[in-house]
């Protein structure tokens, strides 16, 4: 499956971990929605299958391998949501930061907004990315309630949050914030560069903690976007501005920006999942650098 390739064609080893705690386990899962369908020009409609990266906290040395035993658990779960036209794998050195902090991470390949979809990719499908967030928590958690697996009691469920970036951003927002999207199991969502849901309504319930983060020279997604949602959501919120920075590179590889999410978002987690005393304080240490980067609340 075209899906799969590109996942498991990533040279993963090459990420950095992040110099967090722990090693970085691997597992690739592809889980498929049988009550939803896709839709392609001149074949029969097909399930949704969502070819899903797993990184894990894992036993031995600070590097990444593919089944690593895990570590023991429980840890907090982030689901990651790719950008329009890209896969998960651009974001690796991101989402190992969070693995190697103590944190399961989950990053679907959505099915027709990836660059392997059949036809090409259609960003008319962002509006179905948010169900798809939801469904894979709960395969997650189905997983983390089987007596073996990997994923066998690693994940606390009391502990879960979304993430993405761009178009995977506004698909993470929706499903932490919009009707009728909005997944009430969610703690905590990070939006890196993402915008609302034209037409949606946001915020109508009280939502989990955010943390916001945007380049002020971002000409994809413009700053006003996320400004807009910021300033209607409910506290405690963050927002993180990345002066100077464009769209993709610093939640990819470009430093110092990416640096300064890597360090921001550890400690926004490591506050609202696992309440870990002198968090917010790192927050606030990690994410005012002079001339890069200012947060507020």
């Amino acid at each position: 499956m075209v899906l799969a390739v590109i996942v498991l064609g990533a040279p993963s080893a090459s990420a950095a971990t992040g110099g967090g705690r722990y090693a970085v386990g691997e597992i690739v899962v592809a889980y498929t929605d049988h009550s939803r369908s896709i839709e392609l020009p001149r074949r029969r409609p097909m399930p949704r299958t969502l070819v899903t990266l797993i990184l894990y906290p894992a036993e031995g040395k600070p590097a990444q391998a593919r089944g690593a035993p895990p570590a023991r658990g429980p840890f907090g779960l982030v689901v990651f949501a790719h950008g329009f036209d890209v896969t998960p794998y651009p974001y690796l050195e991101l989402l190992n930061a969070w693995a190697s902090a103590g944190y399961v991470v989950a990053a679907p390949i959505f099915p027709l907004t990836n660059p392997g979809a059949p036809g090409g990719p259609d960003e008319s499908d962002l509006v179905n990315q948010p169900a798809d967030m939801s469904f894979v928590i709960s395969r997650i958690l189905l997983g983390n309630a089987r007596p073996e697996g990997i994923l066998s009691g690693l994940i606390d469920p009391a502990r879960i949050a979304v993430a993405g970036q761009s178009d995977g951003g506004t698909t993470a927002l929706a499903t932490a914030y919009a009707e009728p999207f909005r997944d009430p199991r969610i703690d905590a969502a990070v939006i890196l560069s993402g915008a609302e849901v034209p037409g949606v309504g946001y915020f109508e319930e009280a939502g989990p903690p955010l943390l916001a983060v945007q380049g002020t020279d971002d000409l994809s997604n413009s700053p006003v976007q996320t400004y807009r949602y910021f300033r209607r959501a409910p506290r405690p919120k963050f927002l993180l501005r990345l002066w100077g920075a464009p769209h993709l590179g610093p939640y990819t590889d470009e430093q110092p920006y990416l640096g300064v999410v890597e360090r921001v978002s550890v400690a926004f987690l490591d506050r609202y999942l696992k309440q870990l005393p002198g968090a917010r304080w790192r927050m606030w240490g990690a994410g005012e650098v002079p001339g890069v980067a200012t947060l507020s609340p």
